[in-house]
């Protein structure tokens, strides 16, 4: 391991990488009203960012090792699933703003991205054992595709009522486990490395399912079926236009 990267080190790089999720919600500053339509129009661009977010996290998971890359899938499905059952038998604790149904959204968002995050945060960690130069390149990597991951919060809950300052505060704390993640990821890649995969495709799972199971229904309250699909392919290719300018 390259012990001359110290620890310091590692925690500020994934915590910029947190950080820069916050600027996702920076764009909505602009939209001063939000009717049913435009609401629907939010869930489906959130949809299509998460969509391709999950493409990304199951093809570096396939690079690593696919059947663990499987399992992880598998994994974040019954997790999601189980947590979503939690959350109808329970009462929704109240999310800043928001109340009810809305409470109970935000609170599946910002807990799957959070999830997300835990991934990345090993992932800053692991790179950080193979060298400062790898460490640097792969914490710029994850940086910037956190920028349209905050996005995806923030237009699930401005839309809502939650201000956008909030909703970038949300965002960046659904990106704090990175930080926490990456110093013992760090310090014990060999531990660590075997369950990267799995995180990536735990994570992926998760969000497909919140893909299909929310923002699509929320989508097509305000949408046609095809509108809801032109909003979401566009989204994806945005996003993943955007990732492909990051060189891999």
């Amino acid at each position: 391991m390259a012990m001359e990267v110290s620890l310091l080190t590692v925690f500020i790089a994934a915590l910029i990488t947190a950080i820069t999720t916050g600027i996702g919600a920076f764009p909505l500053a602009f939209a001063h009203r939000v009717g049913d339509r435009w609401l629907a129009i939010g869930a489906a661009m959130a949809g299509g960012l998460m969509l391709a977010a999950s493409h990304s996290l199951v093809s570096e998971g396939n690079t690593l090792d696919a059947w663990r890359t499987l399992i992880g899938i598998g994994s974040g499905l019954v997790l999601v699933v189980l947590a979503d059952r939690w959350v109808d038998q329970h009462d929704t604790p109240d999310i800043g703003d928001l109340q009810g149904a809305n409470a109970r959204k935000a609170l599946m968002i910002v807990g799957i991205m959070t999830i997300h995050s835990f991934a990345e945060g090993i992932g800053v960690g692991v790179a950080y054992g193979g060298g400062e130069e790898l460490g640097v390149f792969i914490t710029t990597a994850i940086a910037i595709h956190n920028i349209p991951e905050g996005l995806a919060i923030a237009l699930v809950l401005v839309p809502r009522g939650v201000s956008v300052w909030k909703a970038a505060g949300w965002s960046v704390f659904s990106s704090l486990p990175q930080p926490l993640m990456a110093i013992p990821a760090y310090l014990f890649v060999s531990v660590f490395e075997p369950f990267l995969p799995i995180g990536l495709g735990l994570a992926a799972g998760a969000m497909i399912w919140m893909v299909f199971a929310e923002m699509i229904p929320d989508a097509n309250k305000g949408l046609t079926a095809s509108g809801v699909g032109i909003v979401i392919v566009l989204a994806f290719m945005g996003m993943f236009a955007f990732q492909t300018l990051i060189p891999h």
